[in-house]
């Protein structure tokens, strides 16, 4: 099971070294086939795909390629606590495990701003 299908709303993040980042706010299963060619239809809104690209990437402050990929392989959203308030954009592939209620992230991450 992917590590991401284990994450809940509200868990604790966490460096590699234990070090808290904050708490999961939102997360988002990844989804292949939504993201990969603009002039596809998203079955929900009827919009262009494209247009849910750009509005995550606008919503997100994360440049397009970024979004685009966030959003193919799946991302967690976190409030960040500490030194560096404000939301985290983690990609599914930057997740190490769940334990318990504790999100572990792997090592060598750079977060999203």
């Amino acid at each position: 099971m992917a590590v991401i299908e284990q994450v809940r709303e509200g868990m604790h993040v966490v460096a590699p070294d234990g070090k808290k980042i904050g708490k999961v706010e939102d997360l988002k299963m990844g989804d292949p086939e939504a993201v990969t060619s603009d002039g596809q239809t998203d079955p929900e809104t009827g919009g262009l795909v494209g247009t849910v690209i750009n509005g995550f990437a606008e919503t997100s402050g994360l440049p397009r390629h970024t979004a685009e990929r966030l959003l193919r392989i799946g991302y967690v959203k976190i409030d960040r606590s500490g030194l560096f308030t404000g939301h985290a954009y983690l990609a599914s592939d930057e997740l190490d495990r769940v334990e318990g209620d504790t999100l572990w992230l792997k090592e060598d991450l750079h977060a999203h701003h």
